[in-house]
């Protein structure tokens, strides 16, 4: 989107015979000789060729002489071929005095009219600045026009759409001030200044971008962007259920990082209040707000305890808020959701309640604990990348859900689709904001979704119904899977759960392949949502038993392999094993007989398995029957050179006895053991290869089988290379024990380093095969599926 915006290095050649780009050019020329309008022609190419190598210098100072001297001629001047003026380019620059004395040279006469200048993408220096988030610029630019707040480029998007679109929440905020009427409200030309000419709205960009902390203050200042539909028939709620891995059930963490991430504590989203001019700066900045810190970087650890004690006082000295009151309004609206829900309501209205740990008067206690956690990951080093990057991830997981908290708390579309008279909730419905005229776009589509909404025409069960009959003839869009269907196939778990508490009647919600949630978790392969399901106090039989169009039970998509093999294991014999893992997860869940055996082609979820996994049992045998070749040569050496150590004893022996002559001393015991171990366990693991080598490799062989062996062979391997490196350093240790002495260790680590390099190159591989075999629900990964 930012190419899209500025493009001030697109070309630096001048073409004299381009047209001129200042329209008094061809009124002058009315009232000259055709040698006059030929010089002044000239002359603007000059100064044009002279503004644009100005500014590629970033020699601002004289751009600012330049147009001191030629304001007449070079205000509103376009120096490129994607028709940026020199303010375009000092806004996308970001030169802040430059533009102020730009604006201010113009400020008498023509300062309205440069400012309005577009360039060939109709935008103005305006959109730059607020794309950019740069406050002070906006700020500039629309005290000089406030209406330029709504001008829209060739893709329809205002100035304040763009803040919105790349994330700039100051910048947003101080244009949102400009959209709102004496009252403090937002009316009808804010909310149409938030629209795109393709349906997106603010709120949905802030979503797709992943920018939860603006889109909670757009739900809080534009309530009614939560209904509302882009031209391709997508709810807010349907964008944020396409982003696993902005929720903590979609993101998989190691054990170490589980314990960081658990003790770093995020701070609640609140609503904001619009940008003020008079309100004074904080005392204290955030990390992220503080763009140029005046402190050297070695002070910032002692800057963040600052700001811990700081906020620690608060927490200890508490101010004094006058907590107003809900409205009358606000209380009837409450109480009629309350009476829409019914006893569900009254069921959860007591899960803060029964949720919390400790009393309301321990909340003291609870913000000291906080503090020792962020104090202790500061001194551990909070500035580390890694810490970093798990507090973002955190961050991003907490402001999700209180986002899906708000859309579920602000939406009417659920209330209006469940508890409507007479409503039929395979309506659907997409007028809710005044519309604009749209350009016709069908390559249209979203960023990185891991399961897009189904775009077929179709039925729609459960969500998006404003109630009753349409009269009015609008452009209806496809009809779309609800949310808590697409939440399922993408296995966020919060928005199942959060939708299924406020509404327990969205669990027999069905796609136009009359597929349910339980349906849909069990074919995209997502354990967490199943399980939560299935433990769940849900009506089973009508839920578990349901089958799709095609006669398809769960335990029939649980046999089906689709084209994404989701499971978080390499190698095709370990997917096949979690393939048939999850498979016996799905059919053990339930009673015996309990899925229908055939679907409509009399298939059973035998044959639907055997049917779909051919492939993969052919590409997991080839992977096994290359690993077990590798390994089995290495064995097979290893075993040789243990058998040929074994048989040779240092030393010798004593001719009258035959026994050893060291045969008393610690490092030839260690010999003795260590070869006899490298010997019988390289065996073993020769055996256990070709054993794989020989199997048929059948479907079964997959499950335990075949992964078990290979597991028992790698052990043996493993084993027997290291019992072959420490025979080998224990017969050594004879020859130089009186020259090194403590010294032959450091020498013998060494020499064994390429063989360690071997063994750990594998390792990771020997723990994915212990993982996958000790484990019985497989661990899916959440990569994005485009």
């Amino acid at each position: 989107m930012d190419s899209k915006i500025v493009d001030q290095h697109e070309t630096s050649d001048i073409h004299p015979h381009d047209p001129p780009h200042h329209d008094r050019l061809d009124q002058k020329s009315t009232t000259t000789t055709p040698d006059e309008s030929h010089k002044l022609y000239e002359h603007l190419e000059q100064i044009k060729g002279e503004l644009f190598r100005l500014a590629m210098k970033a020699e601002w100072k004289k751009v600012v002489e330049k147009y001191t001297k030629e304001l007449e001629s070079v205000y509103n001047l376009k120096i490129t071929r994607s028709g940026d003026t020199a303010l375009h380019i000092a806004v996308s620059d970001g030169q802040e005095e430059t533009v102020a004395d730009l604006l201010k040279l113009m400020q008498s006469n023509h300062a309205k009219e440069a400012v309005r200048t577009k360039n060939e993408r109709d935008n103005t220096p305006l959109h730059t600045a607020a794309a950019m988030g740069n406050l002070p610029m906006c700020k500039l630019i629309a005290q000089v026009d406030p209406s330029l707040v709504g001008e829209r480029n060739c893709e329809g998007e205002t100035p304040f759409f763009l803040a919105a679109v790349h994330g700039k929440k100051e910048a947003f905020l101080y244009l949102h001030k400009i959209c709102v009427d004496q009252d403090g409200k937002p009316d009808d030309i804010g909310y149409t200044y938030a629209k795109r000419e393709d349906g997106d709205t603010i709120l949905h960009c802030a979503i797709n971008g992943e920018y939860f902390d603006l889109a909670f203050q757009i739900v809080h200042l534009y309530p009614e962007l939560v209904d509302s539909v882009n031209e391709q028939g997508f709810f807010p709620l349907h964008l944020l259920a396409t982003k696993p891995s902005a929720f903590r059930s979609g993101s998989h963490l190691g054990r170490f990082y589980k314990l960081i991430y658990h003790s770093i504590f995020i701070d609640e989203l609140k609503p904001e209040q619009e940008y003020d001019d008079q309100s004074p700066p904080a005392i204290i900045k955030s990390r992220k707000e503080e763009k140029n810190p005046n402190y050297p970087e070695n002070y910032r650890t002692c800057v963040n305890f600052f700001r811990l004690f700081w906020k620690m006082a608060h927490v200890v000295v508490p101010r004094t808020k006058d907590r107003s009151k809900p409205s009358d309004a606000e209380k009837g609206k409450n109480d009629q959701l309350i009476i829409a829900r019914g006893s569900n309501a009254d069921h959860h209205g007591t899960r803060d309640q029964r949720h919390r740990l400790f009393p309301t008067n321990y909340d003291t206690c609870f913000e000291f604990v906080k503090f020792a956690s962020k104090a202790m990951l500061i001194i551990l080093g909070l500035g580390s990348s890694s810490i970093r990057k798990i507090h973002d991830k955190k961050q991003k997981h907490k402001w999700a859900v209180q986002v899906m908290n708000e859309l579920l708390k602000h939406t009417k579309t659920y209330e209006d689709c469940y508890t409507a008279g007479g409503a039929d909730p395979n309506l659907f419905a997409a007028a809710t904001l005044p519309t604009i005229s749209k350009h016709e776009d069908d390559d249209h589509q979203l960023d990185t979704k891991p399961y897009n909404v189904d775009h077929e025409a179709g039925g729609q069960v459960g969500f998006d119904n404003i109630g009753g009959e349409m009269d009015k003839k609008i452009h209806e869009p496809p009809k779309k899977e609800s949310p808590i269907l697409i939440a399922a196939k993408n296995g966020v778990t919060e928005i199942v759960d959060k939708i299924l508490e406020l509404f327990p009647v969205a669990i027999h919600d069905m796609n136009v392949d009359k597929k349910n949630i339980v349906l849909l978790a069990v074919e995209n392969r997502q354990p967490h949502v199943y399980r939560y399901l299935h433990k769940r106090n849900i009506l089973v039989d009508s839920v578990f038993r349901k089958v799709d169009k095609d006669g398809n039970s769960a335990l029939h998509l649980a046999a089906k392999l689709g084209d994404y093999k989701p499971w978080l294991i390499p190698g095709a014999a370990l997917q096949m094993q979690w393939e048939i893992k999850w498979y016996e997860f799905v059919k053990d869940s339930m009673p015996t007989h309990f899925f229908p055996r055939c679907n409509k082609a009399g298939k059973t979820a035998k044959d639907v398995f055997t049917e779909t996994h051919q492939e993969l049992v052919k590409n997991g045998g080839e992977w096994l029957t290359n690993t077990s070749e590798s390994c089995s040569v290495v064995a097979a050496l290893i075993a040789t050179v243990a058998f040929a150590t074994a048989s040779t004893v240092p030393g010798g022996v004593k001719q009258d006895t035959g026994t050893p002559t060291l045969e008393n001393q610690p490092a030839f015991d260690v010999f003795a053991i260590s070869s006899l171990v490298a010997l019988c366990f390289s065996v073993t693991s020769v055996i256990m290869f070709l054993s794989i080598l020989t199997s048929r490799y059948q479907e079964k062989d997959f499950g335990t089988d075949l992964p078990r062996k290979l597991l028992v062979g790698l052990t043996s391997l493993f084993v027997s290379i290291a019992s072959m490196l420490v025979s080998f350093c224990a017969g050594h240790f004879f020859v130089l024990k009186d020259k090194l002495k403590y010294a032959a260790f450091p020498v013998y680590a060494v020499t064994c380093l390429p063989v360690t390099f071997f063994a750990v190159a594998q390792f990771p591989l020997y723990f994915d095969l212990i993982w996958a075999t000790f484990k019985n629900v497989p661990q899916r990964s959440y990569k994005v599926v485009l």
